[in-house]
């Protein structure tokens, strides 16, 4: 599972310190990425064999769209391998789906390939109908991955009919990562059997630790 796993630390306190813990912390754990936020780019810490992930329009996903595209490129030039962005939920809940495909458009031309582009959907805050569109959104626009959620909503985190709804509608396709609220290996694993690819994690040696030996 380690293999699986976005190593994150996205707390607005977090220090210059914090991070180096992070991603030596990362280096023990057998990870496969850290996710940090924008402003600790490029990281000072040594980070060899660890995949570099950053977030974008964080967390509200309400930033226009220029802006985010600004954010994800200044991002690439600072040593980002993956960016997660998050879109503008308002806008997938009016059903605009053209506003929603067309900004996630915007960050991909930002992120070219090979670098990886996920799509926070806030999935806890979507009904299953809005969610498949948002995930074919993604999947139109050319995203890599659609992702749970931020972690900050108060509405929720990663769940496992979530994930199985995202499975369904791009599975095989896209990856589907999985965060927010994952706090134990039994929920780490239950999202993993519902279709998740990745899974975001703060607590992650808490997770791995919890599995089986």
């Amino acid at each position: 599972m380690a293999a699986m796993v976005d190593h994150t630390l996205l707390k607005p306190e977090a220090t210059p310190a914090d991070v180096a813990s992070l991603v030596a912390e990362a280096g023990e754990l057998g990870v496969l990425a850290v996710c940090v936020s924008p402003s600790s780019l490029p990281l000072a810490a040594d980070h060899d064999g660890l995949v570099v992930a950053t977030v974008v329009g964080f967390p509200s996903g309400k930033v226009r769209t220029p802006v985010k595209a600004a954010e994800a490129a200044r991002a690439v030039d600072d040593g980002a391998d993956e960016v997660d962005m998050v879109i503008d939920v308002g806008a997938a809940l009016a059903g605009d789906l053209d506003a929603v495909r067309a900004d996630i458009a915007a960050v991909r031309a930002a992120v070219p390939v090979p670098r990886v582009l996920k799509v926070i959907l806030e999935s806890a805050l979507l009904d299953d109908a809005t969610l498949t569109a948002a995930c074919q959104a993604a999947e139109a626009a050319g995203a890599d991955f659609v992702k749970t959620s931020t972690g900050f909503h108060p509405a929720g985190g990663a769940s496992v009919h979530a994930v199985e709804v995202m499975h369904a509608a791009v599975g095989g396709r896209l990856g589907i990562k999985a965060s927010g609220g994952i706090r134990d290996a039994g929920a780490a694993t239950a999202l993993v059997a519902a279709g998740a690819t990745r899974l975001g994690l703060s607590g992650t040696r808490a997770v791995l630790d919890g599995l089986p030996g």
